[in-house]
């Protein structure tokens, strides 16, 4: 392997490379894109949100801000809100998530370092999923960021660092939160690959309480200040009750907008209680089923969140197609990975297509874009079923190899 694919190398030519692009005007014509930034991390948003706050006002009283109050005060504070300065910042932050996702792959095999490290780092750094979306600034290239920095150090056994970072997210994007029991079991076993040998995990449960309470603290600390920064609570509602209660129905690639859109007032409770209750069905299984592989359980987590979170970016399923580059050896068992690959290849024609014919041409309606929704959901549905059957192909086809059976 040539030098120059090392991540030492790769990582901050590109990082170099997007913060020239950013500087070429790019970054305007991506910023209200409804594709790459949601209500929730929408760059133009916060900046109003941070005038208003500058100025005294309370920002969460007009029941549009929907950004932590954590993020107006590492703004208003400590962090410039300028356009160089933003794209330095995005441009680090996509740096130090692609490092993560390195690191990640290191400790999944246990080695210092490896030829694959820049192929690794290009997979988040070169994914048109994560690369336009930082280009507009939205904060969901930071919520991939912490997530990615969370289970780096979940995987190297610092526990403090990565449940800091994981409340630290939960309070930008409450979904989050799913992550912390595959997040725990990593703390508590290794992070190598047990695919080909799953045994149940004898695990004393008492260890599983001070990652717990250690997580409520620091939950509760970022709560309490955030409160100290709002000046009250009514920052809760609007930022975390939007998740539950999708007050906004700005378009967007995931699969609740429409649906709310059409839905009769008085059943509106009702399907808002299934789907966010449709998320949370996905996290035992998965822990129970994968036990031996708690780093596997959170991938394929993640893709599911990617899916079905209330306001998802192409960040979020982007996130999870740049993490299979970490977990090479399902790739000979992938099942359908050519259908998986053309549908996303069709989705990423469809949603731009559909969105220009509908919101700036005019010559279409809702229903255009949501059917490109729809295409792109099954793709990234393909993608978690794909990974979800190798993971569990895999010791089947060791067992085989081991007695010498012919797979048909």
């Amino acid at each position: 392997m040539t030098s120059s694919l090392r991540a030492g190398v790769v990582i901050p030519t590109v990082a170099a490379l997007k913060v020239a692009i950013s500087l070429s005007g790019l970054p305007d014509l991506l910023r209200n894109d409804h594709q790459l930034s949601s209500p929730l991390t929408s760059f133009s948003q916060l900046q109003e949100g941070l005038y208003l706050f500058k100025h005294g006002i309370d920002p969460y009283s007009g029941g549009t801000f929907r950004h932590s109050p954590l993020l107006l005060a590492l703004f208003s504070s400590v962090l410039p809100t300028s356009t160089l300065f933003a794209a330095v910042f995005w441009a680090l932050s996509d740096a130090v998530a692609a490092w993560a996702l390195v690191e990640i792959w290191r400790a999944r095999q246990n080695v210092s370092s490896s030829t694959r490290d820049g192929l690794v780092a290009l997979g988040y750094l070169a994914n048109p999923y994560t690369i336009l979306p930082s280009l507009a600034l939205s904060t969901s290239t930071l919520e991939n960021t912490l997530l990615l920095l969370a289970v780096m150090f979940a995987a190297q056994k610092k526990a403090a660092p990565s449940l800091l970072s994981l409340a630290f997210l939960s309070h930008l994007a409450p979904p989050a939160i799913l992550i912390f029991p595959p997040l725990a079991l990593l703390l508590l076993t290794d992070p190598h690959s047990h695919l080909a040998s799953p045994q149940k995990l004898s695990l004393n449960k008492r260890r599983i309480f001070p990652l717990v309470l250690e997580f409520l603290i620091y939950a509760g600390a970022l709560t309490f200040a955030s409160t100290l920064v709002a000046g009250s609570w009514n920052w809760i509602p609007q930022t975390w009750g939007t998740w539950l209660t999708l007050p906004d129905l700005t378009p967007n690639p995931g699969l609740w907008w429409y649906f709310f859109t059409e839905m009769f007032d008085h059943f509106r409770p009702f399907f808002l209680m299934v789907f966010s209750m449709h998320l949370v069905i996905y996290v035992a299984p998965l822990c129970i089923k994968f036990q031996h592989d708690p780093l596997f359980a959170l991938f394929i987590l993640t893709g599911v969140l990617g899916i079905f979170k209330a306001y998802p970016t192409l960040s979020d399923p982007g996130l999870f197609l740049s993490m299979t580059a970490a977990f090479p050896e399902i790739f000979p068992y992938l099942r359908h990975p050519i259908v998986t690959s053309l549908l996303h290849l069709h989705a990423a024609l469809l949603l731009p297509l559909f969105h220009h014919l509908w919101l700036t041409q005019g010559t279409g309606n809702a229903n255009f874009f949501y059917a490109s929704t729809l295409v792109f959901a099954c793709a990234n549905g393909a993608a978690v079923m794909d990974s979800l059957w190798a993971g569990m192909r895999i010791a089947i086809g060791k067992n085989t190899e081991d007695y010498g059976i012919v797979q048909e």
